[in-house]
């Protein structure tokens, strides 16, 4: 199997984004109007899309709602996924609360924490469960992805106990690489290497590279 790069599968959720805002007003659209709108170039729209096969009609563009069902399958978006959150601190209430979720077809059925006073307390629909309950309910509610939102020395743990319970993917925000036995994908988002990745973008050598100099 071909090995498709992460700025590739990025883009192909740019894609999609962009499809499903023209869903239903449009019929068609150009590997121009994704670029423009997605930051590329038109040249890349097409290589990234034949990648997985032929997709639209020369001088004619791709149809809106075939290529929007096509990019759903190769995301893996064309189900629903069941989520979990562990940790509803700040980080974790606001992702409980943030309703594209569900827009974009996953549906957060449970959310734990470690702290007493916060289990049994209600986020949107959700009752929070502590986590000595973890393993029970991830199996009970059949989550397939978790989304780890708490503090770095907690972080470890948690991932294994979730890997152990059958979770088949995890989004970690907690700032340190977490790597569990079982066969588990994990994805770290550190925030502050995001963003020193955009401050390397404005040092002086980098402003002189975009500005041609």
């Amino acid at each position: 199997m071909k090995r498709i790069s992460e700025s590739t599968v990025r883009r192909l959720s740019l894609y999609l984004r962009l499809l499903r805002e023209v869903d239903g007003n449009r019929e068609l659209v150009s590997s121009q109007e994704l670029a423009e709108r997605s930051g590329t170039t038109a040249a890349q729209v097409r290589k990234d899309l034949s990648l997985f096969g032929s997709f639209g009609q020369r001088g004619r563009g791709y149809d809106v709602a075939e290529l929007m069902a096509s990019l759903q399958r190769i995301l893996g978006v064309e189900r629903r996924w069941k989520v979990a959150v562990v940790g509803v601190g700040k980080l974790g209430s606001a992702l409980l609360g943030y309703r594209e979720l569900a827009r974009r077809g996953f549906d957060v059925v449970a959310a734990f924490d470690a702290d007493a006073r916060k289990v049994g307390a209600k986020r949107g629909d959700l009752e929070v469960c502590g986590i000595e309950a973890l393993e029970r309910v991830i199996r009970e509610r059949a989550v397939e992805i978790a989304i780890v939102a708490t503090p770095p020395e907690a972080a470890r743990p948690v991932v294994q106990k979730l890997a152990d319970a059958g979770v088949l993917a995890i989004l970690n925000f907690a700032p340190i690489e977490v790597d569990p036995e079982d066969a588990v994908v994990v994805r770290t988002m550190d925030l502050a290497l995001e963003l020193e990745a955009l401050t390397f973008a404005l040092t002086p050598c980098q402003a002189g590279e975009r500005a041609g100099g």
